[in-house]
């Protein structure tokens, strides 16, 4: 039975954590030379990850991958990539790592073999790229393509728009994608108020084809186009779908064809390497997409291949069990050094927090540990001047990522020295921070007295010993990212059967979507009225506020 609290390993880890505990980072890097090299993996010929900033010992490493060997995940890290059925609330395999396999590869499932499909799809999503690239895909008037709007919600709109943006080096193909997710009104009218309805191809996804958001705004986007052309017809040359439900789409006016395809073992916030990620080929090329994958598939090879002792994927995933159930440190900052990734840590937010934010376990059973983390961040430098003074001097200690590329392909070398400096220091200063002594020493040098320097030494000095972990790349390709995006996928598995939840169903978010229908009614003036007694008073509310504005 997993029950990370009753491994005997675990119970060690909490012994481990008395002598831990008082060992500063400061101390381990003085009493151990080559604690860096110890504790700094690499990744292909181009990332390394760097823990010598984490509060572990070669003991604590050592104890935490004999855990999870008596957790057995080895043959759980197997199951990702063959029949399975990972998500047994929904009764569906996880199979995302087929997705980004060669096309000679065996998954199977139910004894049948994926991969054909898959690929079969990307085929046809190559075909696709190449027409409008082209310009053989034309809209309404016959003029050639110059914008996609991709219409989806959570895993829909989130990947894909973390990425389209994080390889905006690499968009050259003269296609401008926008991303619309909100069903406030005001984020799907700045979009259209910039566009031609005749140059402008939407991308609709969402596997059902009935989720309310999405759906919404693609009834609003097909009303704006046929206010420009007047025809009906004219909506399957500007209307594309990702979905497995050809007869909704159908309804709505798409053409059959133009339907690409995804499938039930795709969790939403595993699935731009599928079909959902058309807006990235589309934005960056179909070869592109590729290397993307390339890059994913070869993570999965990592992960599956490694020892567990060098093994990224699983050595993050371990460190967060020790810093969340051992140290007791419940939040994970993430900062990328690097503008283009500013999405990236609401993209981690999504992929961590809906996957490991639950309280019951892999048989229903209530929780009584701390699960997913809270995940948050910024890019840098940005966030220096916001929170980092939490992360030096606050009273809660946040593990942070920092995440930095060494070659950029914009002309300014200064600012790219200055970038990765900063991203240097702060991990140092989070780690060594400033001593009294310190402080009051440069103080004086400034010619201080010695009753100023005494009022102002508690302000200026920081403790540090705060643990962070720093992920250098070369640079951000597509092949890079896809490697960084499939590192965290691991990650946030390997949490959740460590601490033996589903991490691949989300019914906490279904709850609000069932009350929101209802309330649209009472909204509308025709529901029941029966709500609890706040909501009613704001309803009550809204409704005057509605008819003092009309009137």
């Amino acid at each position: 039975m997993r029950t990370l609290y009753t491994q005997p390993l675990f119970m060690a880890l909490q012994q481990l954590k008395q002598g831990e505990s008082s060992i500063s980072l400061k101390q381990r890097f003085a009493e151990d030379p080559v604690r860096f090299t110890r504790f700094c993996f690499t990744f292909g010929g181009h990332m390394r990850v760097d823990l010598s900033r984490q509060h572990l010992s070669g003991e604590v490493l050592s104890t935490l991958c004999e855990l999870a060997r008596t957790m057995e995940l080895a043959p759980a890290i197997e199951s990702l990539f063959g029949e399975n059925e990972l998500n047994h609330t929904e009764g569906r395999a996880v199979l995302h790592t087929a997705l980004r396999v060669p096309p000679e590869t065996n998954v199977s499932l139910n004894g049948h073999n994926v991969v054909p499909a898959v690929h079969m799809e990307l085929t046809r999503m190559r075909s696709f790229c190449e027409q409008v690239h082209s310009g053989a895909w034309r809209g309404y008037s016959g003029q050639t393509i110059t914008d996609v709007v991709s219409i989806g919600i959570g895993g829909s709109e989130l990947g894909p728009a973390m990425v389209t943006e994080a390889l905006t080096p690499y968009q050259d193909k003269g296609i401008r994608v926008h991303f619309v997710s909100n069903m406030d009104g005001a984020q799907l009218g700045s979009v259209l108020m910039h566009l031609d309805p005749a140059r402008t191809l939407f991308v609709i996804s969402s596997k059902t084809f009935t989720t309310d958001e999405t759906l919404t705004n693609a009834r609003s986007a097909r009303s704006w186009l046929l206010a420009a052309c007047g025809d009906a017809k004219q909506v399957e040359k500007h209307f594309v779908a990702v979905s497995v439900n050809c007869l909704a789409v159908a309804e709505f006016g798409i053409d059959a064809a133009y339907m690409f395809r995804f499938w039930e073992w795709v969790g939403g916030r595993f699935s731009l390497w599928s079909s959902i990620g058309l807006p990235i080929a589309l934005a960056l090329g179909f070869d592109r997409f590729e290397q993307l994958l390339a890059g994913a598939h070869e993570m999965d090879q990592h992960l599956r291949e490694t020892p567990f002792e060098q093994n990224i994927p699983v050595l993050l995933a371990l460190l967060s069990i020790w810093n969340i159930n051992v140290l007791g440190l419940g939040s994970e900052g993430v900062f990328p050094y690097c503008h283009h990734l500013n999405r990236f840590p609401a993209f981690l937010q999504q992929l961590n927090m809906e996957s490991n934010g639950k309280s019951v376990d892999s048989r229903g059973r209530p929780i009584t540990h701390s699960t997913g983390p809270l995940v948050w961040g910024e890019v840098g430098t940005n966030g220096q001047h916001a929170f980092f003074q939490l992360l030096h001097q606050g009273s809660l200690i946040v593990p942070a990522d920092f995440i930095g590329f060494v070659r950029t392909p914009y002309p300014y070398p200064e600012h790219q020295r200055k970038l990765l400096a900063n991203m240097l220091a702060q991990a140092q200063a989070l780690a060594f921070g400033k001593t009294r002594q310190q402080v009051e020493a440069e103080l004086e040098a400034e010619g201080l007295g010695a009753e100023e320097i005494a009022r102002l030494a508690p302000y200026k000095t920081m403790n540090g010993n705060r643990p962070s972990t720093t992920i250098l790349c070369d640079e951000l390709t597509p092949k890079t990212l896809g490697a960084l995006i499939a590192m965290y996928e691991h990650k946030t598995f390997i949490q959740g059967w460590l601490w033996n939840i589903n991490s691949f169903d989300q019914w906490g978010v279904e709850l609000g979507k069932k009350l929101a229908a209802q309330l649209v009614d009472e909204l509308a003036g025709v529901g029941s009225g029966q709500q609890d007694a706040a909501t009613q008073g704001l309803v009550r509310q809204i409704t005057r506020w509605q008819v003092e504005c009309k009137a």
